[in-house]
Formats: structure tokens, sequence, C-alpha cells
């Protein structure tokens, strides 16, 4: 039988506590264990970029991290985005401008292009897709991405002068 572990760590601003199998990755404590089925399951193998999330403000693929981990640490999650029923400019502009097809790949790539929006506040095109470039999407050709991400820095940027 699996050795359990307790867990404490923040997941979107919320303390959470819990018992889980100590070879449980964080994506699978995320989907299984709390609900958060918004972080993709994609290789397990960390090719994709579908799983990933913010471990204290860095982005992380959640399929190669192990829950116990993040004992301590804050974990997001794109769930953790929106502000109540407004959207995270970056939700917004991938909306607005199509960057999202299938979707699967999109929660990562938020979470990817939040990590670099804190810590840029206007990174130029080559930044953006070095940032997202462990990121994998099949529909969009990327174009739109880049496009989503960049009209985001802007409104972050107008939001901050206001």
């Amino acid at each position: 039988m699996a050795r359990s572990l307790q867990l404490s760590l923040t997941v979107n601003g919320e303390a959470v506590e819990l018992s889980c199998a100590g070879y449980k990755t964080l994506l699978e404590v995320l989907r299984e264990d709390l609900g958060l089925t918004g972080t993709k399951h994609g290789c397990e193998l960390g090719e994709c970029g579908a799983c990933a999330v913010l471990i204290d403000g860095t982005p992380q693929l959640s399929c190669l991290v192990l829950a116990a981990e993040c004992e301590g640490r804050a974990v997001e999650t794109v769930e953790g985005l929106s502000r109540g029923a407004e959207l995270h400019p970056l939700q917004a502009a991938f909306a607005d401008l199509g960057a999202a097809q299938c979707g699967y790949c999109t929660p990562g790539i938020l979470m990817t292009a939040k990590a670099l929006l804190d810590n840029e506040r206007m990174p130029d095109r080559e930044r953006i897709k070095e940032a997202v470039s462990g990121n994998l999407c099949r529909c969009t050709g990327y174009q739109q991405i880049f496009e989503a991400i960049e009209e985001a820095a802007r409104r972050l940027e107008h939001e901050s002068h206001r």
C-alpha cells in the first residue's frame, strides 16, 4: 500500500490541506483530489506544456512535480486567473483575438504568459515566443497566441495607469 502524506499548500490564494499518496504528481492532485480540471493532462513527459501552473510565481510542468515538493508553496492554476466574474486580461485577449481553438493547450499557455507578464510589462514578440516555446499548440499556428499576449500586455499596462 502506498504511503499517504499530509500536504499543506496554497492553491489560487486559498490554504489547502489534504492527504494524498506520496507518489502523486501535482497534476494528479490538482485534477483528482482538488477537482481543478483546468490544468490539462497532456503527455506526462514534460514535452507539451498543457499542464503548466505557477509555483511561487514560476511556470512549472505539474506532470513532472511531485505533490510532496509543493509543501508550503503557492500554486496558481488557470482557475485562479479570473477576478470573480471578470476575466484576467490574458483570458479576455485570448477570447477576443481567437487565440484558443480547441482550447486544450490554452490553460498552460495562459499560465506561462501570466508569469511572463508578471515579470516583464511589455515583452517584445521574440521574448513572448521564447517564453511560450515549451507550450505546444496543434491548432492555431501560434500567431493569434502571440498577438493575444501582446494585447494582454497593453491592457495590463492601461490598467496600471488608471
